[in-house]
This record gives C-alpha cells, sequence and structure tokens, in this order.
C-alpha cells in the first residue's frame, strides 16, 4: 500500500499550483469567469445554431466548425441565469473537453471575452462550502486579481457524463 510522504500543507500547495497558469477570462452578467488557456480552441462570434429536439434548455443545438458539426452550450442557461439576448460582443468559445469517452469539442456561448490573464498559485482560493445540497465540481477555485474576485471553472466538469453522452448523441 503506498502512503504520501507529503504533509497536508504541501498537498494544498500542490494543489493550488496545478491550478496556476494561463487562463481566457470571459462574462456571463457581471460575473467574470475564466478557462484554462490550454482547453480553448479557438473563439468566434455567434454563427447560425441549429436546434437540436428534446434537448435541455441550455443546449443551443449544433454548429458546423470547418466540417465538423459540434454541440454548443450556452452558459448563461446551464448555470440558471436569466437568458439574455444576444449582441456583438456575445461570442463562443470552442472548448476541447476531456470525458469517459475521450475528447470533444464543444462550443460554449458567453456574453463576451475580457481577456488572457496569469493566475498564480498564491491568487488561487479554494472554493467556498455551501453545504452539502449546493454540489460545484465544476468550480476549480477562485481567482483574486486586479481587486476582483475570477471564477477558475473546470471545463470538463461543466457538462456530466449524462449530458456529455446525450450531446455526442446529438452531434453524429
Amino acid at each position: 500500500m503506498a502512503t504520501s510522504l507529503l504533509t497536508p500543507d504541501e498537498k494544498n500547495a500542490v494543489k493550488v499550483d496545478a491550478r496556476a497558469g494561463k487562463y481566457l477570462v470571459f462574462h456571463l452578467g457581471e460575473e467574470e469567469f475564466a478557462i484554462q488557456v490550454q482547453k480553448v480552441r479557438e473563439i468566434m462570434g455567434v454563427q447560425d445554431i441549429t436546434q437540436v429536439p428534446q434537448t435541455p434548455p441550455y443546449v443551443k443545438g449544433v454548429i458546423n466548425l470547418r466540417g465538423k458539426v459540434i454541440p454548443v452550450i450556452d452558459l448563461r442557461l446551464k448555470f440558471t441565469m436569466p437568458a439574455k439576448e444576444y449582441t456583438h460582443r456575445t461570442c463562443i468559445i470552442v472548448v476541447q473537453i476531456s470525458g469517459e469517452r475521450g475528447t470533444q469539442l464543444m462550443g460554449v456561448v458567453v456574453d463576451g471575452v475580457a481577456e488572457v490573464v496569469q493566475v498564480a498559485g498564491a491568487d488561487v482560493e479554494d472554493t467556498p462550502s455551501f453545504g452539502k445540497e449546493v454540489e460545484i465540481p465544476y468550480v476549480m477555485g477562485l481567482a483574486k486579481l486586479k481587486g476582483k474576485v475570477k471564477i477558475l471553472l473546470d471545463i470538463d466538469q461543466v457538462m456530466t457524463a449524462r449530458e456529455l453522452a446525450r450531446l455526442d448523441l446529438t452531434a453524429k
């Protein structure tokens, strides 16, 4: 049986360091979120999205990205925020997500993209506990930058395995 030679403080330092790196910051309403740049494949303006019947409201449909059909979700709706009319600042961030079925591309609709920032491990705090009733496994932590808090998303966890399986079926 293997045992860890790291103290609890050292384990926490390793966890924080894993969250350090470059992040793409985007807006949903007044809130700022960020995803690791290495997960981002491209950023594009909103284009025609083909709706797919019998999908949840946050699934906007699919788009044709250079011959490949990819699902598109609206993060506002996924996070149960009020719907908002798309504007010239609204965009689709194409991300590569990893799941049980390997990697796949997915588009996420956001209100606007702000910047790319470097996040140091010391700037990241763990997500506070909101009790057992509220689980948010897709939040990796909270980064304190320039006097504001940015919510660091684990884009691989935003969609559950069952949701991804459903999207996988719609994208074929």
